[in-house]
């Protein structure tokens, strides 16, 4: 089982909307994560809004580009995507490298 944590920028003048929309998380959206292999997925947002993001998959490469095919990843990147800070271009999910690992305690 991978474990990946990445990096997101949400813009101040949004952490509280971006907030009230993860209360409300489609459900065709969380199937489509779980149906892709994303288990454990957890996003942590600081106040100046450094965002966190943590998951368990088995292949992370397969699981993103089953949800980069998924038509409901891109109406919630859509929905999504005013809340974010990014260069020209960029989509959110695309822009989350994972870190690299360098210590777990099992």
């Amino acid at each position: 089982m991978q474990r990946v944590c990445f990096l997101l920028k949400v813009r101040k003048d949004r952490l509280e909307e971006y907030r009230l929309r993860h209360e409300k998380v489609w459900a065709e959206m969380q199937e489509a994560l779980t149906a892709a292999g994303w288990h454990n997925y957890s996003l942590f947002l600081r106040e100046d809004g450094l965002l966190v993001g943590y998951l368990e998959t088995e292949d992370y490469d397969r699981a993103r580009e089953l949800m980069d095919t998924a038509e409901v990843n891109t109406r919630w990147q859509e929905y999504m995507a005013d809340c974010f800070e990014r260069e020209e271009g960029d989509v959110p999910h695309g822009a989350a490298h994972p870190l690299a690992e360098v210590f777990h305690l099992a």
